[in-house]
């Protein structure tokens, strides 16, 4: 049977930073930009909670979960006894792809 019990995000600061990082330079290009930006982000962690074992593992225990429309993937593990989705990067794909676990 499959576990159904819903799982909770708990956001890096690295991934923090990375976040105010994308919404401002979204935002300096074109107003309201970070917002949809910042909320295809949530939409996605949303799902993640859902539904944790759907992306894939890319390295080691990291799952990888692309935002819709922007060019970023949300780099999670998880802690199956507390029901955690530990969110440790929200990387730009054009970055070097040996950073994504540093």
């Amino acid at each position: 049977m499959a576990n159904t019990a819903s799982y909770s995000a708990v956001i890096s600061s690295r991934a923090q930073k990375e976040i105010t990082a994308a919404w401002a330079w979204y935002e300096d290009r074109q107003q309201g930009l970070g917002d949809r930006f910042v909320k295809e982000l949530t939409g996605r962690i949303h799902k993640i909670e859902q539904t944790p074992n759907r992306y894939p593992t890319r390295y080691k225990s990291y799952k990888e979960a692309p935002v819709p429309v922007f060019p970023y993937l949300v780099i999670y593990r998880l802690s199956g006894t507390k029901n955690i989705v530990w969110i440790v990067s929200v990387f730009h794909t054009s970055l070097n792809p040996k950073k994504k676990y540093k």
